[in-house]
């Protein structure tokens, strides 16, 4: 009965409607991922992204990042500054449609940004919602503009406060306490962000300033992809002096890759798409691996360091590599809006190409660089299958081999542990003099082969199977 009532309670009074910036409110985590720390952080990305755009549009040389005293967080840059004329559809300042109205931004026709993180046109507005409070200042055409707003709401005009002799956008704000778990920004994880886009944008300058406890950093990189190859190898031993670097534009996007080998066992790959880091990778990623596994191997077996049968795997490939890719273009497709993941499907073939090409040319013009990088994969492949033969013969031992007792072992007839002596000698021929000497009673006497396996120097499957 109470199921039937609630079907007649439901009715066209029941259906809501969520306007404006409401719905941010009531779900944060369709925006930016969740509302604990990484969804926190992620206001930060959004308003840096903004920034980050008119950077590679050529309009930004600086940004600048502040974690207030009171636990807000400022974003200044020197671009063009968000238009404050009236928007042509609605009538109000472009600033706070940008501010207040979800998909509205300057990067979907390809007009105001032709490259761009932010596409889904929500990233500004969502952090107006989800703020206690946020203030932009707009300095634009020698004036200044200021508005405030409430969780979403504008509660000022756009102001007219006075002229300026700078230009940019700073945009200020703090973090709503009834959205977020936590609303304390970490100094390093904003710090490693900031450093990040400086390697990814050659002579870009960031800063950032910690007014809760005086900490500070200034980046700027001349050298790009390479410093960045550079610091993450900084404490490793590389097989190649300088990083594998290519740089190609095609169809209007471009790849940027450099890549080290080192003699470590690890891969480290970091991906980008339009300066966002791409932490679950996509068809950018895929397109690199694959291209990277197909080269080494194609270049290995014309070399005559492997034979056809022995194809060398991804993870062989990439053991001990260092990369980044870097692929900017008009219009990625981000799986979600937290856009850890690219989806063009056409990013995959382009990435193949460049970065086979790249390291395909590489190789052959660099062929005692070639031999290590190839060496090593052999060594990782060799060590891969010895760890697959021996993972076959563990599952092969049952638990009554496991447990049972040596086969050379000449036991004793007492059975309690305490009278019992055991006495281990090298060697068949010393067991059997052992043998007859003993009180079979009492002593036991197990012989060992007269030479130990040295297992630093032997395979893993050689040293599981030895008895």
């Amino acid at each position: 009965m109470a199921r039937v009532a609630d079907q007649r309670q439901y009715d066209a009074s029941q259906i809501q409607i969520l306007e404006g910036l409401e719905a941010v409110r009531r779900r944060p985590g369709m925006y930016i991922g969740s509302t604990g720390p990484r969804g926190l952080h992620h206001l930060v990305w959004e308003i840096l992204d903004n920034s980050i755009d008119e950077a590679l549009g050529g309009n930004c040389t600086e940004i600048h990042v502040t974690i207030g005293a009171d636990g807000s967080v400022t974003v200044d840059d020197n671009g063009r500054g968000i238009p404050v004329d009236p928007h042509p559809q609605v009538g109000r300042p472009a600033l706070e449609v940008v501010m207040t109205q979800l998909h509205a931004g300057g990067k979907f026709d390809g007009k105001a940004y032709k490259v761009s993180g932010g596409l889904h046109g929500v990233g500004a507005s969502v952090v107006s919602a989800l703020s206690e409070w946020c203030e932009v200042e707009v300095h634009r055409q020698g004036r200044r503009y200021r508005q405030r707003y409430e969780r979403g709401r504008p509660v000022t005009d756009v102001e007219d406060v006075g002229p300026t002799q700078r230009r940019g956008t700073v945009t200020r704000f703090k973090p709503d306490p009834e959205i977020f778990d936590d609303t304390e920004f970490k100094f390093e994880t904003i710090n490693n962000r900031i450093r990040e886009l400086a390697f990814l944008n050659r002579g870009l300058i960031l800063t950032l300033r910690d007014e809760r406890t005086g900490e500070r950093s200034f980046y700027c990189f001349e050298g790009g992809l390479f410093s960045f190859i550079e610091s993450l190898n900084r404490a490793k031993n590389t097989l190649h002096p300088e990083p594998i670097h290519a740089l190609a534009v095609r169809d209007d996007v471009e790849v940027e890759m450099a890549l080290q080998w080192t003699d470590g066992y690890t891969e480290n790959i970091y991906t980008f798409a339009n300066m966002i880091r791409t932490h679950e990778g996509g068809t950018h990623e895929a397109g690199f691996k694959m291209a990277l596994t197909r080269v080494i191997n194609d270049y290995a077996r014309r070399a005559g360091l492997a034979k056809d049968q022995d194809g060398l795997s991804g993870d062989d490939v990439r053991e001990g590599l260092t990369a980044i890719l870097s692929v900017k273009l008009p219009e990625p497709q981000f799986e979600g809006q937290t856009k850890t993941k690219l989806g063009n499907s056409e990013i995959r073939g382009l990435v193949d190409s460049v970065v086979g090409e790249a390291l395909a040319r590489y190789l052959e013009e660099n062929p005692t660089i070639a031999r290590r990088i190839v060496d090593k994969a052999l060594t990782a492949a060799r060590a891969r299958e010895a760890a697959r033969k021996a993972r076959e013969l563990t599952r092969r031992k049952s638990a009554l081999e496991v447990t049972a007792l040596p086969g050379k072992l000449t036991n004793c007839s007492v059975r309690d542990p305490a009278m019992a002596e055991l006495f281990i000698v090298e060697g068949d021929s010393a067991g059997g003099s052992a043998k007859q000497a003993r009180d079979r009673r009492f002593q036991a006497v197990l012989p060992i082969k007269g030479k130990i396996l040295n297992v630093e120097k032997s395979r893993l499957d050689r040293i599981l199977s030895h008895e």
